[in-house]
């Protein structure tokens, strides 16, 4: 089933923009028919999170502090697509920067998964790469990062405790563990 949409929009402007967002207010009829406001931020970047997994079935975490939510995250490498990058490129690129690994093969695991879609149009990418080799990392300047390689179903694990809590990185471990009859 897709209906219509039920929202009448009549005017939107941009309140806000930045490299990385922009953050659109619109004048709405809502569903039931009163008037109303809707903000929206757009994301100028697709999220691109990738799992990588070893010969021995170990994985990395990267650990970070993160400003909005003022806590230190244990998550997927992970980072953002510009337009004119494929995702692909943007899985490479990302895992090597934040893990100095280079994967030989990569598959889609999860591909338009809606991050926040109430308030936000940002979609996420997630990949899966093995045939690691390991080269230097390079953060970006914005970036603080801590490496750690542990089996990959104790990140299931700690997914499944709630002690990774970023949405890319819980689903990317979650479909993993669903696609394992064993576990």
């Amino acid at each position: 089933m897709n209906p219509d949409n039920p929202w009448t929009t009549h005017r939107t402007r941009t309140v806000y923009e930045n490299p990385w967002i922009r953050v659109d207010e619109s004048e709405v009829t809502n569903p039931s028919g009163g008037p109303g406001i809707y903000g929206v931020v757009h994301f100028k970047n697709r999220a691109i999170g990738v799992v990588p997994i070893d010969e021995e079935g170990h994985t990395w975490l990267v650990g970070q502090y993160r400003y909005p939510l003022g806590t230190y995250e244990w998550e997927i490498p992970e980072g953002g697509c510009p337009e004119g990058e494929s995702f692909l490129e943007a899985a490479q690129r990302e895992l090597r920067e934040e893990t100095g690994l280079i994967g030989e093969h990569y598959r889609v695991l999860w591909d338009g998964l809606a991050l926040s879609n109430s308030v936000s149009d940002e979609r996420a990418t997630i990949f899966v790469a093995t045939g690691l080799t390991q080269a230097e990392a390079s953060p970006e300047g914005t970036e603080e990062l801590c490496l750690r390689r542990l089996p990959l179903k104790e990140a299931i694990k700690m997914a499944k405790r709630g002690e990774i809590t970023d949405a890319v990185s819980v689903m990317a471990l979650l479909k993993l563990a669903l696609e394992q009859d064993d576990w």
